[in-house]
């Protein structure tokens, strides 16, 4: 595997503007409170703004939505169960959940694969307690336009986006997202 490999994902094509808006594809999403209108075309969040957070299905059954993490920091992790650098990655972000206890922090690995019993594998293979996602394609354009991975974004417990971090992290960067949960 190479590292462009890990680093230019395959991801779904999004409808042609002419479907987007004759199909009204607009779904309502919440951010900071007030009702956000957003489509697969919006622009992503600039660092420094509320996130309009979409409502995601975890690989478990059940849904994040904006209530599920109103006040709370919240970690997304873009991955692909065959890149390398997101193996490494996984396993700090891993570390990460394990030490921030009661902090109100909510970690998610949002998976490009699309097959669920891969990435439930590899989750189970890895012992990681996190929870995943193969909503990457709802949540990328929300957070970044960006297509490399591992991408690390992070919002505040006030809604807003904080970091968007491109690569794979080193141990003490990862720890130290806590600080967001504490804030």
């Amino acid at each position: 595997m190479t590292h462009e490999t890990c680093r230019t994902p395959r991801l779904p094509r999004l409808p042609s503007r002419r479907r987007v808006c004759s199909g009204m594809l607009a779904l309502p999403w919440l951010a900071a409170g007030s009702l956000v209108q957003a489509t697969p075309t919006m622009t992503p969040t600039a660092i420094g703004q509320p996130v309009p957070w979409p409502t995601v299905h975890l690989l478990d059954g059940r849904r994040v939505d904006a209530g599920a993490v109103q006040g709370r920091a919240v970690v997304v992790v873009f991955f692909a169960t065959d890149c390398g650098y997101c193996q490494r990655h996984n396993q700090r972000l891993d570390k990460l959940v394990r030490a921030s206890g009661a902090l109100p922090l909510t970690v998610i690995a949002a998976a490009y694969d699309r097959d669920p019993a891969v990435v439930a594998a590899y989750l189970a293979r890895h012992g990681h307690a996190f929870p995943a996602t193969l909503d990457a394609a709802v949540l990328r354009p929300v957070l970044t336009a960006r297509r490399s991975y591992p991408m690390t974004c992070v919002i505040d417990r006030q809604g807003v986006l904080r970091e968007v971090i491109p690569g794979e992290m080193a141990e003490d960067d990862v720890m130290g997202l806590a600080k967001w949960a504490r804030s």
